[in-house]
């Protein structure tokens, strides 16, 4: 019953293991990834392995965590492109509602300014951005979003309610120009 703790111990490891994987949101994750590596290199420590304890403080937690940080950090950001003179009417309460849609998981959303259409359009074919908001054209009743990545519109278009702007999922081809 000497080594009755060590049980204890590497009863930890699937424990912050399981909670790793069923944690929503990504921050939170990353915080029980480090305790996940700080109990394995105790367990390798207590198991006499300090070389591999020494090696999974190192490199499983802190250098992990940080390149984990910087991948969540980046990967949850939606670039919209948008007319850099133009401000129509309804346009900070849709940018409001967008944030607020995006913020539920755990995306911030990312202003993009073009000088002109043209250049909007473009972004969003060389996958600069990922949604433009093109203001209500003479010939159009609305404000019109062109959305490129599917998982977004589908996001957008079940929680965001606006009767001012349409949203349209396009395709874009490689070397292309946008499909609708």
């Amino acid at each position: 019953m000497e080594d009755s703790y060590v049980y204890i111990i590497i009863a930890l490891l699937p424990l912050t293991a399981t909670m790793v994987v069923l944690q929503v949101n990504p921050y939170h994750a990353l915080i029980i990834r480090g305790i996940l590596g700080a109990v394995a290199a105790l367990v390798y420590a207590v198991l006499g392995a300090a070389d591999v304890a020494l090696t999974e403080a190192l490199v499983g937690t802190m250098l992990a965590i940080t390149l984990y940080a910087v991948a969540v950090r980046s990967s949850l950001v939606v670039r919209l492109g948008v007319l850099q003179a133009v401000e129509p009417q309804g346009f900070q309460s849709w940018i409001e509602g967008c944030r607020t849609v995006f913020s539920k998981h755990y995306m911030r959303l990312e202003l993009v300014n073009y000088p002109n259409d043209q250049d909007l359009r473009q972004a969003l074919n060389e996958k600069e951005v990922h949604a433009i908001y093109l203001p209500q054209q003479p010939a159009e009743a609305q404000d019109q979003a062109l959305i490129r990545v599917p998982r977004l519109y589908e996001i957008m278009e079940a929680e965001l309610t606006s009767p001012d702007t349409t949203l349209t999922c396009v395709t874009v081809a490689e070397s292309a120009e946008v499909k609708v």
